[in-house]
């Protein structure tokens, strides 16, 4: 560390020239991403939104469509939320969508349709978060905000050779970006520094003979630059068991309409969580007439369908059963719906792997 620290004493480069360095380096290389063909506020902050915990190429095909079905703010605040969640159908993290879409509506109620570029407003809509109202406000109104993403913090951690990023060290690579950023150029500053951290400055094997600012970066002058950030040690992500059934009465099947906290608004077959398997079909039957006043008849029961959420893994028994009858019970909570009606209904993905499973073997209808 004492080597690096040496050097950059005998180097002196200033805060601007960083900032040159790295916005020539964006200039040339930056990619071409839809969503970076203009910076009006709308379109920005639907990438920013849709960019938070996932990759740009899968963004990108669901952007598209996004900006086709809801061209402006307008749009999106007229929509169901069921129109709006069935546009993130896939996307997950779908508080997102929901939390955009009460923004909408509050804009259109009290900001005259216009996105608000004061940092008081814009952050105390739904779902605004610091980073998001540094890169809205940053790149559609060149607002000097900085935007902290995880390859930010990574390329700011190389740089400055922090290893921890606590709250101070988060702080005090806040107060540098500030002082690095080209107050005439914010956005492009912020997005050139996400790019490098995307592009360049990688979590593995980073390409720091490509980096622009590699003569001042810290970790890489040590010659370790991967010991920048300290890795995190991962919890352990559970394993869950449920079980669900494809219920059928003529061609039609049921679904729910989910009111827990996670996936909310989203619907799915029935199912529910388990903790062994000794009397399955017995425990699944006794749900379905306690939920659902209905009686069915198990015709199978197939193997588990896996699935993987962010804080869980899912190991769903899959089965296919009839209805034989039924008493009155709350309808609100489920509704009979045909196989083409399917695309008309925003599910979470495990649902989709369970059709795909039924079409090709025992929904012929």
């Amino acid at each position: 560390m004492g080597i690096a620290k040496n050097f950059l004493k005998k180097v002196k480069i200033n805060m601007s020239e960083l900032s040159t360095l790295l916005l020539e380096w964006f200039d040339l290389n930056k990619r071409g991403l839809p969503f970076r063909k203009n910076n009006k506020p709308y379109d920005v902050w639907v990438s920013e939104i849709m960019l938070q915990q996932t990759k740009v190429d899968t963004v990108i095909p669901y952007y598209n469509a996004w900006m086709k079905k809801f061209p402006n703010i307008e749009s999106v605040s007229e929509a169901s939320e069921e129109s709006v969640l069935k546009s993130w159908e896939g996307l997950g993290y779908y508080s997102r969508s929901r939390n955009f879409h009460k923004a909408a509506k509050i804009i259109i109620k009290n900001f005259n349709s216009k996105i608000p570029e004061s940092w008081d407003d814009f952050r105390l809509l739904p779902g605004v978060g610091d980073y998001t109202a540094g890169a809205v406000l940053s790149i559609a109104f060149n607002k000097s905000y900085v935007a902290v993403d995880g390859n930010v913090k990574r390329v700011m951690a190389r740089l400055t050779s922090r290893k921890k990023l606590s709250q101070h060290n988060l702080r005090f690579i806040k107060s540098k970006l500030l002082k690095f950023m080209d107050k005439n150029r914010a956005g492009d500053f912020n997005q050139a520094m996400m790019e490098l951290g995307a592009c360049v400055c990688l979590p593995r094997n980073p390409k720091c003979e490509q980096c622009p600012i590699n003569k001042i970066c810290n970790a890489y002058i040590s010659g370790k630059p991967t010991e920048y950030p300290a890795k995190v040690v991962k919890k352990t992500i559970p394993s869950h068991i449920f079980v669900g059934g494809l219920i059928r009465v003529g061609n039609k099947i049921l679904i729910q309409k989910r009111e827990e906290k996670m996936l909310n608004g989203l619907w799915e077959i029935p199912m529910k969580k388990i903790n062994d398997q000794k009397n399955l079909t017995k425990d699944f039957k006794n749900f379905i007439f306690n939920k659902y006043g209905i009686t069915v008849k198990i015709n199978k029961v197939f193997s588990a369908i896996k699935h993987s959420y962010s804080h869980f893994n899912m190991k769903l028994i899959v089965i296919d059963c009839e209805k034989t009858t039924s008493i009155v019970k709350k309808k609100n909570m489920y509704s009979w719906i045909e196989k083409n009606q399917i695309n008309n209904y925003p599910f979470h993905k495990v649902n989709h792997k369970v059709f795909s499973l039924f079409k090709k073997k025992t929904w012929n209808v």
